[in-house]
């Protein structure tokens, strides 16, 4: 069943024409998907365009703060669309209501693509965004000592790497995954579904083999930063709220990993819509189950941000 907002999007898409490039082409679908969607604009008090400089890399990036000369914690925000496509354009509006409800900074990072840049250049990216904006927390009115990872769909798949990657590091606080990318494997019951919406799990399968081409050789499926469900983990990773659609060939192995960070002692809280599908919280200020799902997005972020005992562990 899909919430009736979000069916109303999808019969216009229809009606409008929508289909994916056929066969999928890294190019055809950034033509036609890296096009923001229509949507009102979220008014924040600073928008910075900056380049991160590191490691012989530049990476344009976005600063979102809702109180400039204010020092506050920061998002780090990586963006979804299969690490093929997606820009700071297409996430503007979800990165900069995520700061203006949290009350953090967030900082949306335009890492490089595949399959020009095959994994493991995302994630190398990612964690290199991270070190950078602790290390220029002054210019960019951050407290670098608290920091959180923020994803969508593969934009997830890298907050969830790096998290585990910096488990112990007491700045990072939490780790919020919408509707995620965490199995290389694409093993999940949910897979074997046809789901409506933006989506498929042919289409997954697809970006999976863009980004990872080797993701069925044993050195990749038992890689954690490609696969950040593959492998054991450790008890002080950072504290988590995954957010999953009903609706979604992804919706199973979210479920998973949020059982398997509790199991290990991960302060976890799963936030489940089963009315939603793949890539609806990029509806927000369009689809009320949006801005739902958004503003609790918000919540976990000032909860994760800020007083840790205020944190509520388990499912909800």
């Amino acid at each position: 069943m899909i919430d009736p907002h979000l069916q109303a999007v999808l019969d216009a898409m229809v009606q409008a024409g929508f289909a994916l490039p056929d066969p999928l082409e890294a190019g055809a679908l950034r033509a036609f998907l890296d096009v923001p969607i229509p949507g009102p604009a979220v008014e924040i008090a600073e928008r910075r365009d900056l380049t991160i400089d590191s490691e012989g890399r530049k990476l344009p990036a976005r600063l979102y703060h809702p109180q400039p000369g204010a020092i506050l914690p920061l998002a780090m925000f990586f963006h979804g669309g299969g690490w093929v496509h997606g820009t700071l354009e297409t996430h503007d509006r979800l990165a900069a209501a995520l700061a203006k409800e949290a009350g953090c900074a967030v900082l949306s990072v335009a890492y490089r693509l595949a399959p020009e840049h095959p994994f493991p250049a995302a994630y190398e990216d990612a964690l290199a965004a991270i070190h950078w904006a602790r290390g220029m927390a002054a210019g960019l009115d951050i407290d670098a000592g608290r920091v959180a990872l923020v994803g969508d769909s593969a934009g997830g798949n890298l907050a969830a790497a790096a998290a585990q990657s910096l488990a112990g590091d007491p700045a990072i606080r939490h780790q919020l995954l919408i509707y995620p990318a965490l199995d290389a494997s694409c093993s999940a019951p949910s897979f074997g579904s046809q789901f409506p919406g933006f989506l498929s799990s042919e289409q997954m399968r697809w970006y999976w083999d863009q980004y990872a081409p080797d993701r069925n050789g044993r050195a990749l499926a038992n890689d954690r930063r490609a696969s950040p469900m593959a492998g054991p983990i450790a008890p002080d990773t950072p504290a988590a709220t995954i957010i999953v659609a009903g609706n979604d060939p992804l919706h199973d192995e979210a479920v998973a990993y949020a059982g398997k960070l509790l199991a290990t002692g991960v302060q976890t809280a799963l936030q489940s819509y089963p009315g939603a599908i793949h890539g609806f919280a990029s509806l927000v200020g369009l689809v009320p189950l949006a801005n739902e799902a958004v503003s609790a997005a918000a919540a976990a972020l000032r909860a994760g941000l800020g007083d840790q005992e205020r944190f509520n562990v388990g499912r909800s």
